[in-house]
């Protein structure tokens, strides 16, 4: 495919095949996305791009087959290969044991060919097998590296054409030293010999394509070429050895303009294949961090074996300084890992024992086993890259205005060249004929629906490759439009605002109480409890180093508290209604009761042999980054609202505390939907950022779902953005990469069409009656090559975007460290 009408032309040949529900082609990934109303038939695909006059890219894989034993067992693996969608054909050697299989390109892996042969009753192994995506960068370069000689040769020869003619009109010298030593027609002769070595050796590519499209009804750019330059080499023929046949004062010679042509848009072409390989960019870095290798314990030693021989369950070495090679949880010793690839932030991450390592990652100091959990397509990183994939080969909605425009635009300038040609030859000042055919050439040429095709899809791969190296998914390629339009953005609390999980956050002593005595004996009474609030105190004595004894004659009392003896001592727990109940005043407390309230933390009261002795406060903390998120998407413009399923005073010395705009609370699941459908009244869009299962329906519902990465797997299906760092900071950068993408996408669009707009009429000779100026058919084809080159240049600076909001640099406090403060 070279331009925006082949686009509409593959999928409509697609569409029409039968069984086909939907079709989506894209010129920058050049791939098909085609979804099936039934059984999938990709056969029926590769059938109709063939007869619509392009090729389905086929790749070849080889299997090693064992357990084989006579003819039948041939018959049977390929029957079972050729039942695979997306295999064409298969053939098995019986005396080599391999199999030999042709497959569509990313409709079937080699994994889905191995199961076939397992359901056979056989067994495989792999002989030799690149990654599809190192295929396509091979096939990429191949064609980089013909184009590159292709233009070489062209240039080399249309340089003394272009020497020989314009050479001779433009310096008095070089015409004196054609016409002393040359002669004028043996001038031509020579034009015509290098001029028909140009056309069709380099130049013979569009006629390959573009003169079978043109018989077929359906022409595309390559025959808007291919006419244009054969209607110029054509007339400089019959120019040159039968001039006779021509008007008098018309046999003038174009072997230059022809020879030109097809030498600019061979610079376009290559210039074009050079940026659209850039724009794939974060694909090859992302597929790069993959190990290659991994040290895997096998019978007591480490073994170093290829990826795809890890298998679940085995323990995997990392020393350090290199790439984590799998998922897994750690096992033995500790470390610190650079996560960057995944989340965009580049303070690496403490791992100890029963943390969790991804595939890809980076060990930086110390050495550690783990015990693979994921693998092959399984692992984050595979997911991340079948998403960005997934992402750079959807189509955005403004793309639906360039498929509308590009299924007429090629017929259309064909019309127009046409009657260029025949109001010239009509009207036009003599030599009549020579205007019209240098008019109507000029106007085929500078026509290029190429930019049209390549001004969304190079943008979204661009927008979305750095969305990725920014810690930032987009599921949906729909989503990056739909973002920059959001008004709203609605956020659960518990995971997304705040950590999640409850922390003792203070504790403040009456006094004669020992805080650290105090703290242990509270814990001790809790570790019977198995309330949230119970493991946070008991997490936060340990974490503390404290001693935390044993409690006997444990009672719980039902919205009120607990109580135990400790060492004798009775430890009584529980909100102000317990204090009360045992008759003990808490007026001591009373202002720090009050400052922990505002910040939306419930107090708890320690009372030791009927004394009071500590006011503590649990809470769920907010995030660190949660503050500078908010302020960030408040700079953006957004207003911010908050839905949960806290109560409404808790939520509102939140929301006081972050400066959010509105608050839903005491909302049950079902009831985020509902509070969504209020906050979207008089049809303002909204994005909702969540992470737990009961977000799902929400994610699903928004206009925009963005689910926070450490979430759960629902939320993440749910979403159409996923935030792998974590925190709400992921929010404005998206936003805002969304706005830069869709405005770049506008940028190109609007090059590409006022580009034709502009231009078809200076070509066709609207300006002559006025001005006496003409677009020369070289000056058009120069033009046409470089609107290519500008969009593509365009869409690449989004490489440059530079997110408006990084995390500031904290140092982490350690788990259980927290506010001690004596009574005032």
């Amino acid at each position: 495919m070279t331009c925006a009408s082949c686009v509409g032309r593959v999928e409509r040949a697609i569409r029409a095949a039968p069984g086909i529900a939907s079709a989506s082609v894209n010129l920058a990934t050049e791939r098909a996305d085609v979804s099936f109303a039934g059984v999938p038939n990709p056969q029926a695909v590769i059938r109709a791009i063939e007869d619509a006059g392009y090729e389905a890219s086929l790749e070849t894989v080889e299997l090693g087959i064992e357990g084989m034993s006579c003819a039948s067992c041939v018959g049977r693996i390929e029957a079972a290969l050729k039942a695979v969608p997306g295999v064409t054909e298969a053939t098995v050697n019986l005396a080599t044991e391999k199999a030999s299989v042709q497959v569509a390109s990313g409709v079937a892996g080699v994994a889905d060919l191995e199961a076939a042969v397992r359901r056979a009753g056989y067994e495989t192994r792999r002989i030799a097998h690149a990654d599809t995506r190192d295929r396509q960068a091979e096939a990429r370069a191949k064609e980089l590296t013909d184009l590159r000689r292709a233009l070489r040769f062209a240039a080399l020869l249309t340089l003394p054409v272009f020497v020989l003619e314009m050479g001779s009109h433009f310096v008095p010298a070089i015409h004196m030293f054609v016409m002393e030593n040359i002669g004028m027609q043996r001038s031509w002769y020579l034009q015509f010999a290098l001029a028909t070595l140009v056309l069709f050796g380099p130049g013979l590519r569009f006629f390959r394509k573009g003169v079978p499209a043109l018989l077929r009804g359906a022409p595309d750019m390559n025959s808007l070429v291919a006419v244009g330059t054969a209607a110029a080499w054509g007339y400089s023929v019959v120019a040159t050895f039968v001039p006779q046949v021509l008007p008098e004062g018309t046999a003038n010679v174009y072997y230059e303009a022809a020879s030109v042509i097809v030498t600019l848009i061979l610079l376009g072409r290559t210039l074009e294949a050079q940026a659209k390989g850039r724009t794939s960019e974060a694909i090859r870095r992302l597929v790069g961090l993959q190990a290659k290798t991994a040290r895997v314990q096998r019978n007591g030693e480490a073994v170093e074996l290829s990826l795809d021989q890890v298998v679940v369950g085995d323990v995997v070495l990392v020393r350090p300084g290199e790439k984590v090679a799998v998922d897994g949880k750690v096992v033995e010793g500790s470390s610190y890992v650079d996560e960057s690839m995944i989340t965009g932030e580049p303070v690496p991450v403490a791992k100890g024992v029963g943390a969790e390592v991804v595939g890809g990652t980076l060990n930086k100091t110390g050495s550690f086993s783990f015990r693979a959990t994921k693998i092959g397509a399984d692992t984050v990183l595979a997911q991340i890259i079948r998403m960005v994939e997934a992402a750079q080969g959807s189509k955005l909605p403004i793309q639906a205005l360039v498929d509308k425009v590009t299924t007429w635009f090629v017929p259309a300038v064909m019309a127009i060249a046409g009657a260029t040609f025949l109001i010239w030859l009509a009207f036009g000042p003599d030599p009549a004929l020579a205007f019209a055919l240098v008019n109507a050439v000029a106007v085929l040429i500078i026509a290029c629906p190429c930019a049209m095709g390549l001004a969304t899809p190079t943008s979204i791969m661009v927008g979305t490759g750095r969305a990725a190296e920014m810690g930032v998914l987009f599921r949906k390629g729909e989503a990056l439009q739909e973002l920059q339009g959001v008004e709203i953005i609605a956020v659960d609390k518990t995971g997304t605002l705040t950590k999640g999980r409850p922390e003792l956050t203070d504790l403040i002593t009456a006094d004669g109480f020992d805080r650290e005595e105090v703290l242990s004996m509270v814990a001790a009474v809790e570790t019977h409890s198995e309330h949230p609030i119970a493991e946070a105190i008991v997490k936060a004595a340990r974490s503390s180093d404290l001693t935390v004894s044993s409690a006997q004659e444990f009672e719980a009392a039902p919205g009120m508290g607990v109580r135990a003896k400790v060492g004798g001592r009775l430890v009584e727990v529980g909100a102000d209604r317990l204090m009360a109940a045992l008759g003990i005043d808490v007026a001591p407390f009373a202002k720090a009761a009050a400052d922990l309230g505002n910040e939306g933390k419930s107090p708890l009261y320690a009372a030791i042999d009927g004394k009071l002795a500590a006011i503590l406060a649990v809470a769920d903390p907010i995030k660190e980054t949660t503050p500078q998120a908010i302020a960030a998407l408040h700079t953006l413009g957004l207003k911010i609202a908050m839905i949960t399923g806290d109560n409404r005073h808790t939520a509102a010395a939140i929301a006081r505390k972050l400066g959010i705009d509105d608050v839903v609370a005491e909302v049950v699941p079902d009831g985020k939907v509902t509070a969504l459908e209020r906050l979207g009244q008089g049809g303002r869009k909204l994005a909702f950022v969540g992470d737990g299962i009961n977000d799902a329906p929400a994610l699903a519902r928004a206009d925009v779902g963005i689910a926070i990465g450490t979430g759960t797997d629902v939320a993440i299906e749910s979403a159409d953005v996923v935030l792998m760092s974590g925190d709400l900071l992921g929010v404005p950068n998206a936003i805002a990469l969304s706005r830069a993408t869709i405005g770049n996408i506008k940028q190109n669009l609007f090059w590409a069409f006022a580009y034709n707009a502009a231009l078809i009429p200076v070509a066709a000779g609207a300006l002559y009656p006025a001005y006496g100026i003409l677009l020369s058919p070289i000056f058009a084809a120069a033009a046409m090559a470089l609107s290519s080159v500008f969009v593509l240049g365009n869409a690449l600076r989004l490489k440059a975007f530079r997110p408006p909001v990084t995390a500031e640099v904290r140092e982490e406090v350690p788990a259980g460290q927290f506010r001690l403060a004596p009574a005032e």
